[in-house]
């Protein structure tokens, strides 16, 4: 705990004066370049997710490590196979070591954690982030910087998870155990997905989105879907001076036993009830 202590402390010192830094304080780079390898490795995570509580606290610091890293990095071109890029942080890489299992065209940024039984499609993940193990990242899926996705959660084709670094406390966006995201869902700004909650395909999610109970019709939240829950795009009337208009919402029609697994078939049922599709 010392050992965190002092590193957070230094980071903090660190990015007090970021305007004073190049890539020519080695001593600087150095220390930086610990906490990112610690967050490579998993040894540190951006935020973390109190699943009981369905809330997030923000490990601040750590994102001034990777404000500070950007900084701190040159450009430099790299290759890998048939590919060149021009970038500053390079790409993960170790895949088999760490048991994850990686198709042509996935993407992870150096700064990311994956653990082990995740499989990556054709996809991208950016620093900070974290991908718990044997979830899945399906084609053309992207998950942003600092974005935390649980364990066992299946992010179907084309979602994308909205990624934050600035302001160094805005909390990133959190998928819970379990979950179920939907081809296409759009899931930003630091809106929640509980646990083993589901979102039927196309689903917007963010913090000015009213998450509405269906049965009863009550609010229950701005951009947190509760966890086991199905939740599904909808929209409402609103009238404003110029007319009746309907603005996006997403609602909750059924909610799950806690620990209850995903029966594709089930839920294909359920949301096929409501025009919805997985």
């Amino acid at each position: 705990m010392g050992g965190v202590k002092n590193l957070r402390e230094s980071i903090e010192d660190l990015y007090a004066r970021i305007g004073e830094i190049s890539p020519k304080d080695l001593e600087a780079k150095a220390l930086v370049e610990a906490v990112i390898a610690q967050l490579d490795a998993g040894e540190l995570r951006v935020a973390e997710h109190d699943q009981d509580a369905n809330t997030v606290s923000v490990n601040a610091w750590v994102k001034y490590a990777i404000l500070l890293f950007f900084r701190l990095q040159s450009m430099q071109t790299m290759e890998c196979g048939p590919f060149e890029y021009y970038d500053k942080i390079p790409l993960k890489r170790g895949y088999a070591a760490a048991g994850v299992r990686a198709v042509p065209g996935a993407s992870v940024r150096y700064g990311a954690h994956v653990e082990a039984g995740a499989v990556l499609m054709p996809s991208y993940v950016n620093i900070g982030a974290r991908v718990g193990a044997d979830s899945m990242v399906d084609t053309w899926a992207t998950v942003g910087s600092c974005a935390q996705i649980g364990k066992r959660v299946h992010l179907a084709g084309g979602v994308g998870i909205g990624g934050v670094l600035e302001p160094p406390n805005a909390a990133p966006v959190v998928v819970g155990d379990d979950a179920f995201i939907g081809s296409r869902c759009m899931v930003t700004d630091g809106a929640i997905v509980g646990a083993g909650a589901v979102l039927g395909s196309g689903t917007i999610l963010n913090p000015s989105i009213p998450v509405i109970n269906a049965q009863s019709g009550a609010e229950i939240s701005r951009g947190v879907v509760p966890p086991w829950s199905v939740a599904v795009t909808a929209s409402r009337a609103r009238e404003f001076a110029g007319g009746t208009f309907y603005l996006p919402c997403v609602l909750v029609i059924k909610t799950l036993a806690a620990g209850e697994r995903h029966d594709k078939a089930q839920l294909n049922d359920v949301l096929r009830e409501h025009g919805v599709a997985t």
